[in-house]
């Protein structure tokens, strides 16, 4: 595969710009070395001086000596972090989400990516399916951990019934991994009749059995209604509230001898399980230690309550109220229906009462169990919105809800929203208490926000 390392930006002073690299070059080895990704630049770069071979953006060829003061920086940045192209998945997976997207989106929403080097980077679950022995050998050299990956199960007629032919090669590619000291943060998909149960218990025990696996993702099957293998997860507070208790003795276990909890089943588990008396039973921030699988739907619950804790007892959510209610300003907070247990009663007890009202939108792009706040598209928050029936309020965006682009599952932005609606709307963080002290500025701004159809 052809390497592109192209530099995007070099800074002033820097050594690369001394040596006369500029925007646009590209830069092929390293002291003879292929640059493939960040990750080998990185590598490749640790002395203070380097040969670098490149091709200008004019087409000239060359290699040049760079050098550098210790621990100074090279002064370049490229373009993306991946130099020869995503690595994707070759897996069958029976549960894959990207496989129900409806049609009609942007190509890149359909780039089943399984590479490890976004999992580094970026935090990405890959299979190691597809890890060549070079790959391994790259891994091990260049200490490339921690790594998250996807487990699952780890009977074999198990693995290759959920995951295809190829599932065999992840986990001996795991074990490789492991045994040479990597580190891992594992994720295990439930679902109904295949790798719950028995099977569920067998991975866990497993995967404790191995020091390297320092965490492990409980995540019940998410579904859509652009699929017909599925109709059912674990949305019933019973079956819910069962795979919790099976997990408790791992986790009691693992706190006995590690101190840390070790095994976490995914708020959405705990809030199908206990519905609105979920407070009463979600674990407090202390379980969730460092909150390694955070990304992955685990611990941010309780991130979420204790924020607005914070914010109330320093005073921000009140101050945020007042600066609201001079500046008569009606907010409604744009959510997922996976909110709908405990953001009222958050918000009910706290001095936004009445003044910050929650909108739950129902997924209708993706159907299905589809209901969090970050997978909901543009046209059924428009169309929510535009129901509402407040004229005069300012209606919140999740900024959760939108790519490092500003635009929506479904192609839109916050202003093709508001001129949908037909409603003024903002982007607001989705951290509470960012996004609250965001609503102070909202209120001192006041009027500043007017929808942009009306301008």
């Amino acid at each position: 595969m052809t390497t592109r390392a192209i530099i995007a930006s070099v800074d002033a002073g820097s050594p690369a710009a001394c040596a006369g690299f500029q925007a646009g070059d590209t830069i092929t080895f390293v002291d003879g070395q292929p640059v493939r990704d960040i990750l080998d630049w990185q590598w490749l770069t640790t002395e203070d001086v380097v040969d670098i071979s490149y091709v200008g953006r004019d087409g000239d060829e060359g290699c040049v000596p760079v050098e550098r003061d210790w621990a100074e920086s090279w002064g370049i940045t490229f373009e993306g972090v991946l130099f020869d192209g995503v690595r994707t998945c070759r897996n069958a997976c029976t549960f894959c989400f990207m496989r129900q997207l409806p049609q009609g989106l942007r190509s890149s929403l359909y780039v089943r990516d399984d590479d490890f080097r976004l999992s580094f980077l970026q935090g990405n679950f890959v299979t190691l399916t597809n890890l060549t022995d070079e790959d391994v050998r790259r891994i091990i050299t260049q200490r490339i951990s921690p790594l998250r990956v996807s487990l699952h199960a780890v009977d074999g007629a198990v693995r290759t019934a959920l995951m295809g032919r190829h599932a065999p090669a992840g986990l001996a590619n795991l074990e490789a991994l492991l045994d040479a000291g990597i580190q891992v943060d594992a994720q295990i998909v439930l679902v109904p009749g295949v790798n719950d149960g028995t099977v569920l218990d067998e991975t866990l025990a497993w995967a404790y059995e191995r020091a390297g696996i320092r965490s492990v993702g409980i995540v019940p099957l998410g579904y859509t209604a652009h699929q017909d293998a599925f109709c059912e997860s674990f949305d019933d507070p019973r079956e819910a509230s069962s795979v919790i208790e099976q997990i408790r003795p791992f986790q009691e276990r693992a706190m006995a001898e590690r101190g840390i909890a070790w095994a976490f089943a995914s708020d959405e588990l705990y809030l199908d399980a206990y519905g609105k008396a979920v407070l009463d039973h979600l674990p407090d921030a202390a379980f969730y230690g460092d909150f390694p699988l955070f990304e992955d739907g685990i611990g941010i619950v309780r991130a979420s309550v204790d924020g607005f804790a914070h914010a109330v007892s320093t005073g921000a959510a009140l101050k945020a109220a007042d600066a609201l209610a001079k500046a008569r300003i009606s907010a409604h907070l744009v959510c997922g229906f996976s909110m709908k247990p405990y953001l009222p009663q958050l918000i009910e007890a706290s001095p936004l009462a009445k003044r910050l009202v929650p909108l739950f939108v129902r997924n209708d792009f993706f159907g299905g169990n589809v209901d969090v706040t970050g997978l909901l598209a543009g046209a059924d928050m428009a169309q929510a919105i535009r129901n509402a029936g407040e004229e005069d309020a300012l209606f919140l965006l999740p900024a959760v809800a939108f790519n490092a682009d500003g635009v929506t599952m479904d192609d839109m932005t916050a202003e093709d929203i508001g001129a949908l609606s037909g409603r003024p709307v903002q982007v607001v963080p989705s951290n509470p208490l960012d996004c609250i002290d965001h609503l102070i500025k909202i209120g001192e701004e006041k009027r500043t926000w007017r929808c942009p159809s009306l301008q």
